[in-house]
């Protein structure tokens, strides 16, 4: 690994850049101290976004076909509405 100063970046940018480019990872020093790694983006991993959830699916698990009569949708906010009173 490459080791370069914050003064390196802002007076050799080009450099330090042309070892990125070609696969180096770089270490920032500041005040003597690692700061930072700075790593080519084709070399890190982009995350992947997690798999969105089949709704319909787990719906159709937890109820199956089961179809409610408008009475028991009415009861069921009555039992939400008392719930939240309570």
């Amino acid at each position: 690994m490459k080791t370069a100063t914050v003064a390196d970046l802002r007076n050799n940018f080009r450099r330090i850049s042309s070892w990125i480019e070609h696969g180096e990872t770089v270490q920032i020093i500041k005040r003597g101290r690692p700061f930072a790694q700075l790593t080519s983006l084709a070399e890190v991993s982009t995350p992947r976004s997690a798999p969105k959830p089949d709704v319909m699916a787990r719906l159709q698990e937890v109820w199956g076909d089961r179809v409610f009569s408008m009475k028991e949708v009415e009861e069921m906010k009555e039992a939400e509405l008392e719930g939240e009173e309570g």
